[in-house]
Protein backbone atom coordinates (compact mmCIF):
# COMPACT_ATOMS: atom_id res chain seq x y z
CA UNK A 1 0.00 0.00 0.00
CA UNK A 2 1.21 3.35 -0.72
CA UNK A 3 2.05 5.81 1.75
CA UNK A 4 -1.05 7.92 0.86
CA UNK A 5 -2.55 4.95 1.68
CA UNK A 6 -1.55 4.69 5.25
CA UNK A 7 -2.01 7.97 5.68
CA UNK A 8 -4.44 9.20 8.61
CA UNK A 9 -7.59 11.14 7.54
CA UNK A 10 -7.86 13.98 9.27
CA UNK A 11 -11.23 14.98 11.45
CA UNK A 12 -11.96 18.87 10.89
CA UNK A 13 -14.84 20.71 12.75
CA UNK A 14 -15.89 24.16 10.96
CA UNK A 15 -16.80 26.90 13.18
CA UNK A 16 -18.85 30.03 11.29
CA UNK A 17 -21.91 31.63 12.74
CA UNK A 18 -23.21 32.26 8.88
CA UNK A 19 -24.77 28.91 7.77
CA UNK A 20 -24.00 29.80 4.25
CA UNK A 21 -20.06 30.37 5.17
CA UNK A 22 -20.43 26.73 6.83
CA UNK A 23 -22.01 24.95 4.58
CA UNK A 24 -19.66 26.58 1.30
CA UNK A 25 -16.22 26.00 2.90
CA UNK A 26 -17.68 22.13 4.06
CA UNK A 27 -18.17 21.60 0.42
CA UNK A 28 -14.97 22.68 -0.91
CA UNK A 29 -13.13 20.61 1.59
CA UNK A 30 -15.18 17.50 0.10
CA UNK A 31 -12.97 17.65 -2.76
CA UNK A 32 -9.77 16.98 -0.15
CA UNK A 33 -10.06 13.17 0.76
CA UNK A 34 -7.40 13.97 3.56
CA UNK A 35 -9.70 15.67 5.59
CA UNK A 36 -13.22 14.93 7.29
CA UNK A 37 -15.67 17.45 8.27
CA UNK A 38 -17.40 15.90 11.05
CA UNK A 39 -19.47 18.38 12.42
CA UNK A 40 -20.14 21.91 12.47
CA UNK A 41 -20.87 25.03 14.36
CA UNK A 42 -22.27 28.35 14.74
CA UNK A 43 -21.03 29.95 18.34
CA UNK A 44 -18.41 29.64 20.53
CA UNK A 45 -20.32 27.51 22.79
CA UNK A 46 -21.32 25.51 20.70
CA UNK A 47 -17.91 25.21 18.87
CA UNK A 48 -16.50 23.74 22.22
CA UNK A 49 -18.93 21.48 23.31
CA UNK A 50 -18.27 20.38 19.76
CA UNK A 51 -14.36 20.02 20.38
CA UNK A 52 -14.52 18.77 23.94
CA UNK A 53 -16.42 15.75 22.65
CA UNK A 54 -15.21 15.07 19.30
CA UNK A 55 -11.46 16.40 19.69
CA UNK A 56 -10.94 16.69 15.87
CA UNK A 57 -7.36 17.33 14.66
CA UNK A 58 -7.87 20.61 12.79
CA UNK A 59 -10.94 23.57 13.32
CA UNK A 60 -11.97 25.93 10.40
CA UNK A 61 -12.68 29.11 12.91
CA UNK A 62 -14.34 32.18 11.84
CA UNK A 63 -12.86 35.17 13.97
CA UNK A 64 -16.19 37.58 14.24
CA UNK A 65 -19.43 36.03 15.30
CA UNK A 66 -21.94 37.57 17.76
CA UNK A 67 -21.17 37.43 21.04
CA UNK A 68 -17.90 36.21 21.39
CA UNK A 69 -14.63 35.65 19.08
CA UNK A 70 -13.07 33.21 17.50
CA UNK A 71 -10.30 34.54 19.97
CA UNK A 72 -12.52 33.52 23.16
CA UNK A 73 -12.56 29.80 21.92
CA UNK A 74 -9.24 29.17 22.18
CA UNK A 75 -9.58 30.03 26.12
CA UNK A 76 -12.34 27.19 26.74
CA UNK A 77 -10.43 24.48 24.84
CA UNK A 78 -7.68 21.97 25.51
CA UNK A 79 -4.73 22.20 23.61
CA UNK A 80 -5.14 19.52 20.93
CA UNK A 81 -6.95 20.58 17.45
CA UNK A 82 -4.33 22.38 15.19
CA UNK A 83 -6.46 26.14 14.25
CA UNK A 84 -7.26 27.76 10.54
CA UNK A 85 -9.13 31.38 11.04
CA UNK A 86 -10.99 31.91 8.40
CA UNK A 87 -12.08 35.49 8.23
CA UNK A 88 -12.86 38.51 6.21
CA UNK A 89 -10.92 40.65 7.70
CA UNK A 90 -7.50 40.82 7.19
CA UNK A 91 -6.82 42.85 10.46
CA UNK A 92 -6.29 39.68 12.62
CA UNK A 93 -3.73 38.21 10.43
CA UNK A 94 -1.12 39.14 12.84
CA UNK A 95 -2.81 38.43 16.19
CA UNK A 96 -4.07 34.69 14.88
CA UNK A 97 -0.51 33.87 14.34
CA UNK A 98 0.65 35.63 17.43
CA UNK A 99 -1.54 32.46 18.91
CA UNK A 100 0.09 30.09 16.57
CA UNK A 101 -2.72 29.68 14.37
CA UNK A 102 -1.49 27.24 11.65
CA UNK A 103 -2.97 29.10 8.70
CA UNK A 104 -4.93 31.69 8.01
CA UNK A 105 -7.64 31.83 4.74
CA UNK A 106 -9.15 35.58 3.84
CA UNK A 107 -13.14 34.73 2.78
CA UNK A 108 -13.90 34.03 -0.13
CA UNK A 109 -11.87 31.47 0.50
CA UNK A 110 -10.43 30.09 -2.87
CA UNK A 111 -9.91 26.31 -3.86
CA UNK A 112 -6.20 26.82 -4.78
CA UNK A 113 -6.21 28.49 -1.11
CA UNK A 114 -7.89 26.32 0.65
CA UNK A 115 -5.96 23.56 -1.27
CA UNK A 116 -2.46 24.82 0.13
CA UNK A 117 -3.73 24.82 3.43
CA UNK A 118 -4.54 21.49 3.20
CA UNK A 119 -1.42 20.19 1.93
CA UNK A 120 -0.03 22.47 4.93
CA UNK A 121 -2.18 20.26 7.41
CA UNK A 122 -1.38 16.95 6.22
CA UNK A 123 2.51 17.68 5.60
CA UNK A 124 2.73 19.23 9.62
CA UNK A 125 0.98 15.37 10.57
CA UNK A 126 2.60 13.47 8.33
CA UNK A 127 5.86 15.22 9.80
CA UNK A 128 4.49 14.18 13.46
CA UNK A 129 5.35 17.97 14.02
CA UNK A 130 1.84 18.87 15.73
CA UNK A 131 2.84 16.23 18.68
CA UNK A 132 6.97 16.51 18.83
CA UNK A 133 8.17 18.91 16.87
CA UNK A 134 10.82 21.11 18.40
CA UNK A 135 10.28 24.79 19.33
CA UNK A 136 11.36 28.05 18.27
CA UNK A 137 12.24 30.89 20.64
CA UNK A 138 9.65 33.08 18.86
CA UNK A 139 6.68 29.98 19.36
CA UNK A 140 3.81 30.71 21.47
CA UNK A 141 2.73 27.66 23.26
CA UNK A 142 -1.52 27.00 23.71
CA UNK A 143 -1.10 24.91 27.16
CA UNK A 144 -3.28 24.54 30.57
CA UNK A 145 -1.56 26.21 33.11
CA UNK A 146 -3.23 26.33 36.43
CA UNK A 147 -6.70 24.82 35.06
CA UNK A 148 -6.78 27.54 32.45
CA UNK A 149 -5.46 27.98 28.72
CA UNK A 150 -2.86 30.06 28.21
CA UNK A 151 -0.18 31.14 25.68
CA UNK A 152 3.15 31.34 26.39
CA UNK A 153 5.75 32.55 24.24
CA UNK A 154 8.78 29.98 24.86
CA UNK A 155 11.27 33.30 25.15
CA UNK A 156 9.37 34.59 28.47
CA UNK A 157 10.35 31.16 30.22
CA UNK A 158 12.55 31.84 32.47
CA UNK A 159 12.66 28.64 34.08
CA UNK A 160 10.45 25.13 34.83
CA UNK A 161 10.77 23.15 37.88
CA UNK A 162 9.39 19.85 38.97
CA UNK A 163 6.19 19.71 41.47
CA UNK A 164 5.39 16.40 41.62
CA UNK A 165 3.42 14.50 38.53
CA UNK A 166 3.43 18.50 36.94
CA UNK A 167 5.71 21.00 36.32
CA UNK A 168 5.91 24.72 37.29
CA UNK A 169 6.84 27.34 34.69
CA UNK A 170 8.18 30.26 35.58
CA UNK A 171 7.63 33.98 32.93
CA UNK A 172 9.09 37.50 32.62
CA UNK A 173 5.54 38.35 33.40
CA UNK A 174 5.43 36.64 36.96
CA UNK A 175 3.55 34.15 36.22
CA UNK A 176 4.27 30.64 37.97
CA UNK A 177 1.79 27.81 37.38
CA UNK A 178 1.61 24.52 37.05
CA UNK A 179 1.56 22.30 33.80
CA UNK A 180 1.36 18.31 32.85
CA UNK A 181 4.47 18.75 30.96
CA UNK A 182 6.84 16.29 32.20
CA UNK A 183 10.63 17.76 32.61
CA UNK A 184 11.25 15.39 29.91
CA UNK A 185 8.89 16.58 27.35
CA UNK A 186 10.06 20.18 28.22
CA UNK A 187 13.50 18.87 27.23
CA UNK A 188 12.68 17.40 24.13
CA UNK A 189 10.89 20.11 22.95
CA UNK A 190 12.61 23.48 23.84
CA UNK A 191 15.47 24.87 22.06
CA UNK A 192 18.85 22.67 23.10
CA UNK A 193 20.69 26.38 22.57
CA UNK A 194 18.37 28.62 24.67
CA UNK A 195 17.14 25.59 27.69
CA UNK A 196 19.77 23.56 29.94
CA UNK A 197 18.65 21.19 32.27
CA UNK A 198 20.73 22.38 35.40
CA UNK A 199 18.97 20.22 37.67
CA UNK A 200 16.94 16.77 37.19
CA UNK A 201 14.04 19.19 38.64
CA UNK A 202 14.92 22.37 36.94
CA UNK A 203 15.62 23.89 33.43
CA UNK A 204 16.49 27.17 32.85
CA UNK A 205 16.71 29.77 29.69
CA UNK A 206 20.52 30.92 29.33
CA UNK A 207 18.85 34.26 28.57
CA UNK A 208 18.46 34.72 31.84
CA UNK A 209 21.52 32.91 33.68
CA UNK A 210 23.14 35.95 36.06
CA UNK A 211 25.99 34.26 38.00
CA UNK A 212 26.53 30.27 39.50
CA UNK A 213 28.33 30.02 42.80
CA UNK A 214 29.53 27.36 44.62
CA UNK A 215 27.47 25.87 47.58
CA UNK A 216 29.43 23.76 49.87
CA UNK A 217 30.87 20.81 48.55
CA UNK A 218 30.23 19.95 45.40
CA UNK A 219 26.73 21.70 44.72
CA UNK A 220 26.14 24.55 43.43
CA UNK A 221 23.76 27.47 42.67
CA UNK A 222 22.84 29.10 39.87
CA UNK A 223 20.90 32.61 40.05
CA UNK A 224 18.57 34.16 36.81
CA UNK A 225 17.78 37.21 36.46
CA UNK A 226 13.94 38.02 37.22
CA UNK A 227 13.96 35.39 40.19
CA UNK A 228 14.49 36.39 43.91
CA UNK A 229 15.91 32.51 44.93
CA UNK A 230 18.79 30.74 42.92
CA UNK A 231 18.04 27.30 41.91
CA UNK A 232 20.34 24.60 42.59
CA UNK A 233 22.54 22.85 40.51
CA UNK A 234 23.23 18.96 39.95
CA UNK A 235 27.49 18.81 39.77
CA UNK A 236 26.59 16.42 35.91
CA UNK A 237 24.88 19.51 34.39
CA UNK A 238 27.67 22.07 35.63
CA UNK A 239 29.79 21.41 32.15
CA UNK A 240 26.83 21.72 29.63
CA UNK A 241 26.02 24.37 31.23
CA UNK A 242 29.32 26.02 31.18
CA UNK A 243 29.90 25.36 27.07
CA UNK A 244 26.64 26.63 26.87
CA UNK A 245 27.58 29.70 28.08
CA UNK A 246 30.80 30.29 26.52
Amino acid sequence: MSAEGNRKMLTAIVVDDERLARRELITMLRDHPGINVITDADSVQSAARAIAELRPDVVFLDIQMPGQSGFDLLDKIEAGPRIVFVTAYDEYAVRAFEVNALDYLMKPVTPERLASCVERLIATTVAGEAASAGLRPDDSLFIRVDHAMKFLRVDTIIAIKAAGDYSQVITTDGLRGLTDKSMNEWEHRLPPNMFCRVHRSAMVNLAFVDRVEEAGGSSRKIHLKGLAEPLDMSRRYYSRLRHLLK
